[in-house]
């Protein structure tokens, strides 16, 4: 059985990862993949309770310890739940994965590359997504979507606009230095338009072609 493929979605607040992870799921579906959808911080049992300690209330945590707290939970999503399906020949989608940490800890929170690179080695070598999608949106647009959705994961949202600045233009860093697997979509379309991209994206880099 041939392994599967691992396509991650990243972006910043309000950029609709979640809706464009569903969408790009069913089309897979459709086409009789085996298809796994997770996120992060979570995406197995153990890393979903750190993630509560990551994304809800006042920020708690030095820099470097959230990142440890990112790179415990990541070694539990890829050893619980991506590996194994990868191994199974699963296409597996990722709400986030590890650009997230560089941008967010890194570019925002200042955790240098070599720390982070440190860390990411330690857990998963050379291991990493065949297609990461990030969606583009100015951060006001962004965090207004963001306000809209409600709930107690909104710790991020109440940073300060440098703050999420910084993030987006880390994702557009992480896009230039990594061409072969990074593609940036814009995400101020409707989601429908959006997902077309993201096919077309998914055609372009792993031959998927038939999707729509």
């Amino acid at each position: 059985m041939s392994r599967g493929r691992f396509i991650t979605f990243e972006g910043g607040e309000g950029a609709g990862k979640s809706t464009q992870v569903r969408l790009l799921a069913e089309a897979l579906s459709r086409r009789g993949l085996d298809v796994v959808t997770t996120r992060e911080p979570g995406g197995a049992p153990s890393a979903e309770r750190i993630r509560t300690l990551l994304v809800e209330g006042e920020a708690r945590w030095d820099p470097v310890t959230e990142a440890l707290l990112h790179t415990a939970q990541r070694r539990e999503h890829l050893v619980r739940t991506v590996w194994p399906a990868l191994e199974r020949g699963a296409w597996v989608i990722s709400d986030r994965f590890a650009d997230s940490t560089t941008a967010y800890q890194g570019a925002g929170q200042g955790v240098t590359p070599e720390q982070l690179g440190a860390l990411y080695w330690m857990i998963a070598g050379e291991f990493r997504p065949d297609l990461t999608i990030i969606l583009d949106l100015p951060v006001e647009e962004g965090l207004k979507r963001a306000a809209g959705r409600g709930g107690k994961e909104d710790r991020y949202e109440r940073m300060g606009m440098d703050f999420h600045q910084r993030i987006r233009d880390a994702f557009a860093t992480i896009a230039r230095t990594h061409p072969e697997r990074c593609v940036v979509i814009s995400a101020l379309g409707v989601p429908d338009d959006v997902h077309k991209s993201v096919l077309a994206a998914a055609d372009a880099k792993l031959g998927a072609r038939g999707l729509a």
